[in-house]
């Protein structure tokens, strides 16, 4: 549940600061009557994005054997290389999304083309939507329906709660601290999500397994069990990995969270 609230709540917080900062600067610019375009393509990227985690949803129900190992780990590596992606673009322009969205719509207003403001919110919204889609799949392989469920409504309606307080200009957080925190948790998921990739494709044959189990520590914290289950969930806890899932899963974490930390020479991001 925690890794699926997570999930929601960073993409969905992102997702309504790019919303807020759209409307925002509608206001300013007195054009406030265009706020439904820019809601039209909000809705149709809810509606978009939701038909991608059913596609993708119903296209693994359909797949048996290894045909679904492969398409598992696949999507895996995928979700963990998009993951990382999404993880260090904010990172590194969250100091100028505002700038780059406040000239997309001054560009859009000035033309006079609500459709230009429309297509600026669609597109926005639906890549994080995409996204959280695509992370949702891979949190769902190592998590219950209804925990994923549960944490996605959680972190969804505490990120539109937090988007409209941004948005009537309430600070009632540092946007800098969340992302600092959410980027770094999201960056130990990642290697969990790389790790169980890479196992699927293990058992389909397609990476060599090198040495089976490194240890095994069932008896003291088996994956299946409820305390075991969080753990695979949020950190990538298996309690009998191969050599190769712990190389990657260690040397991903190393190496993502060195990165993460580094020091960066930008303007301040949004607080």
């Amino acid at each position: 549940m925690l890794t699926s609230l997570l999930i929601t709540l960073r993409e969905g917080l992102e997702a309504a600061l790019i919303v807020g900062i759209v409307l925002g600067c509608l206001d300013r610019l007195g054009a406030g009557d265009r706020h439904r375009a820019v809601w039209l393509g909000v809705g149709l990227a809810v509606v978009a994005s939701g038909i991608v985690g059913v596609g993708l949803s119903a296209t693994v129900g359909g797949l048996e054997g290894a045909s679904e190992q492969l398409f598992e780990g696949f999507a895996m590596l995928t979700a963990a290389a998009v993951l990382t992606w999404m993880i260090f673009w904010m990172r590194r322009h969250a100091a100028t999304i505002r700038s780059e969205l406040e000239a997309g719509v001054s560009r859009a207003v000035g033309a006079g083309s609500g459709v230009g403001l429309g297509v600026l919110a669609f597109v926005a919204v639906f890549r994080e939507g995409v996204e959280t889609a695509l992370f949702l799949y891979a949190a769902s392989r190592s998590a219950s329906a209804g925990a994923v469920w549960a944490g996605s409504l959680v972190g969804l309606g505490v990120a539109v709660l937090l988007g409209v307080l941004l948005y009537r200009g309430l600070r009632v957080l540092s946007l800098r601290a969340v992302f600092q925190v959410t980027g770094a948790m999201l960056v130990v998921f990642a290697a969990g999500v790389l790790a169980h990739g890479l196992h699927e494709l293990q058992e389909a044959g397609i990476v060599p397994v090198l040495v089976d189990a490194v240890w095994d520590t069932g008896m003291l914290l088996d994956d299946h069990g409820p305390v075991g289950s969080f753990a695979r969930s949020l950190l990538g806890y298996d309690h009998d990995p191969s050599l190769v899932q712990v190389v990657a899963w260690l040397g991903y974490l190393l190496a993502a969270l060195g990165f993460f930390f580094r020091p960066t020479h930008s303007p301040a991001g949004p607080s």
